[in-house]
């Protein structure tokens, strides 16, 4: 993990597209501002874990239920 030191107004730039700044600091919270291209997602790490674990869970869904063709 990299660690940076940044102060409000100032940025880091991600693969020279995503931007990353720091926009206000209240005691032990940060606002960052992003800018990145509309291909990007971003999402919250707790949101994102919560997506990863839908794709990796079995469907919840009972199974098709096959009928018998009497043909």
């Amino acid at each position: 993990m990299l660690y940076l030191t940044r102060k409000i107004g100032e940025s880091i730039v991600i693969n020279d597209d995503i931007e990353v700044t720091v926009v206000d600091v209240r005691g032990k919270s940060i606002k960052l501002g992003l800018t990145f291209p509309a291909n990007v997602s971003v999402y919250r790490r707790e949101v994102y874990d919560r997506i990863q674990a839908e794709k990796d869970a079995p469907a919840a869904a009972p199974p098709d239920k096959k009928i018998a063709n009497s043909g």
